[in-house]
């Protein structure tokens, strides 16, 4: 009869507790490489087309005050930016994805964004182990630095995070809703 109580009570307690919340792994680790000195003086000259004086001239006509201005620039340079997407199971960067990058190095590289952080954030589909997704989010994210890095980025800029399977941004079981979830995404940070 004890052990029966003493195991109800364990079994109420483990009950109580509960999962525990995912947490994103993060890589803060940040290499200062040649390619990245190298690669700053080739992309250093670029300018964006016509998006970054809108957002700019947005964002100065209105009345906001400096922190709120800061932050509806930032917030307008992340919509502008382009989201870039794997195949199933891969962390290479796609051919059809490279001017994605381009014009995400383009962007980054403009006076409107030269002293944020870029947070590059690793997303996976819902197929694989927890453990596995954050390891493939991560693999992503880290390509996609080394590319940004290699078109003039500075890899200080750059942190890393992978959310693996838990930031979908479609819950649908089909491949479409799985491919869009198979991505990066650029947050900036002042």
């Amino acid at each position: 009869m004890k052990k029966n109580i003493f195991i109800l009570a364990v079994a109420a307690a483990l009950l109580a507790t509960g999962c525990s919340q995912k947490e994103p792994e993060v890589d803060m680790t940040q290499q200062n490489g040649a390619n990245a000195a190298a690669g700053s003086a080739n992309g250093a000259a670029s300018s964006v087309d016509g998006g970054l004086d809108t957002i700019q001239g947005s964002v100065e006509s209105s009345n906001l005050t400096s922190e709120e201005a800061k932050m509806a620039k930032i917030h307008e340079i992340e919509a502008t930016a382009k989201k870039i997407y794997f195949d199933f199971d891969k962390y290479n960067i796609r051919p059809d994805q490279q001017a994605n990058v381009d014009e995400d190095a383009e962007l980054f590289m403009s006076p409107e964004a030269k002293d944020l952080t870029v947070k590059i954030e690793g997303n996976c589909d819902e197929w694989g182990t927890d453990e596995y997704n954050y390891a493939l989010g991560l693999k992503r994210a880290k390509t996609v630095r080394d590319a940004l890095a290699l078109k003039g980025i500075p890899e200080s800029r750059m942190v890393m995070v992978s959310y693996g399977e838990s930031n979908p941004v479609c819950t649908e079981h089909t491949q479409e809703c799985w491919a869009k979830n198979r991505r990066v995404e650029f947050k900036l940070l002042p």
